[in-house]
């Protein structure tokens, strides 16, 4: 992956954001701070969905409107495009370790 990819947000957090989303949780920039100390949660979900085509909804709560974003439901995870930095999360279902 080249340096300038990795500005935009470490394959730590997109491979917690696919493994996140397919273990069923709904999960918000608030959660990503907390556990992977993240900050572009919204251009992770933007790259999932648009380039990956991802299924994932997007819920605004609060006042705030804070997006919470998960897996439209029914969604064949097996189907799913993988970016480079979680192709293991794919390499696990496909041995059928995940």
């Amino acid at each position: 992956m080249a340096n300038s990819e990795r500005w935009y947000s470490s394959p730590t957090q997109v491979f917690w954001t696919c493994e996140a989303l397919m273990n069923g949780r709904t999960i918000s920039h608030k959660t990503e701070i907390r556990e992977v100390k993240g900050w572009r949660l919204g251009a992770i979900i933007h790259r999932l969905k648009a380039t990956y085509k991802w299924p994932i909804l997007t819920e605004l709560r609060g006042p705030e409107n804070v997006a919470h974003y998960r897996l439209a439901p029914g969604t064949d995870i097996a189907r799913l495009r993988f970016p480079p930095s979680a192709q293991s999360l794919c390499d696990r279902l496909e041995g059928g370790a995940a």
